[in-house]
């Protein structure tokens, strides 16, 4: 979980960068947690660019709780000085939670007063500098129990409904042959009309934008951290028509070419 980078573009740019997944107990909720960390020489910034995944987020960073709402287009963000992050990506079902028109937040978010989750979030990860130093990371793992505790305590139970727009969204990125919205509702005997309500009450984006971010995000790790693939192998390899297909959505999603891209990293995975 930890070396996984699918979703950042520049991985050998990221300062301290930790993923956790989701206990059990709140399984249903959470995708998994994210923690960066950073300390930024004064004058100086470091530039994250993301392919996100398509799903909110509630983020806690220093005093500010942040729901932010799924993602249409590759982002980027500035980082400065120290600091750090603590982040859940949220499953489908746990979105009602936070708003009810997640569409609406597209590439966007709304600051949230939950003092209790951010108090107990803070309270692990500003632990007295030296102390972190030579905590082995235990700041982090406490961080996210604080997390997980706080959502426990919400008693919240998902609906049939949710959990099916959960399980719509687990098919369509862990399984590489849903090409089509008919793809997805054959495989979970439902109806492509029923598909698209719930992606839009539970996501906020379409089932085909899901399909296309998953498709996205697999091309350009790929592309990263194969520098010797022919990318017209892997646009064939992901179900584009052709190369000029996957250059295409490149550009319209991300804002450069794949060859571009691979200039860009050099060839480093990261």
């Amino acid at each position: 979980m930890e070396g996984s980078f699918k979703g950042i573009l520049y991985p050998a740019r990221l300062p301290t960068f930790h993923r956790f997944p989701a206990p059990a107990s709140v399984a249903d909720l959470v995708q998994w947690f994210w923690i960066p960390e950073w300390n930024i020489e004064p004058g100086r910034s470091s530039r994250q660019h993301v392919i996100a995944y398509p799903a909110s987020n509630l983020v806690v960073q220093g005093d500010v709780v942040e729901f932010s709402g799924p993602t249409t287009r590759a982002a980027y963000r500035d980082l400065t000085g120290q600091g750090w992050a603590v982040g859940a990506l949220l499953r489908p079902a746990a979105v009602p939670l936070f708003t009810d028109h997640p569409g609406a937040l597209r590439d966007q978010g709304v600051v949230m007063a939950l003092e209790g989750l951010q108090r107990a979030v803070s309270a692990a990860m500003t632990t007295p500098s030296v102390e972190i130093t030579h905590d082995g990371g235990t700041h982090r793992e406490r961080a996210v129990e604080a997390f997980v505790a706080w959502l426990v305590s919400l008693e919240f139970v998902a609906s049939e409904e949710a959990l099916l727009a959960n399980r719509m969204v687990d098919v369509i990125t862990s399984e590489p042959d849903m090409i089509l919205l008919e793809d997805v509702a054959s495989r979970l005997a439902v109806s492509p009309r029923t598909l698209q309500r719930i992606a839009g009450k539970y996501v906020g984006l379409s089932p085909s934008a899901l399909i296309r971010r998953r498709r996205l995000q697999d091309a350009a790790e790929r592309t990263r951290s194969n520098p010797a693939a022919d990318l017209a192998a892997i646009a064939v390899e992901l179900g584009y028509a052709d190369h000029a297909h996957l250059t295409n959505d490149f550009q319209k999603y991300l804002g450069f070419t794949p060859s571009g891209y691979r200039k860009a990293v050099g060839g480093n995975p990261g």
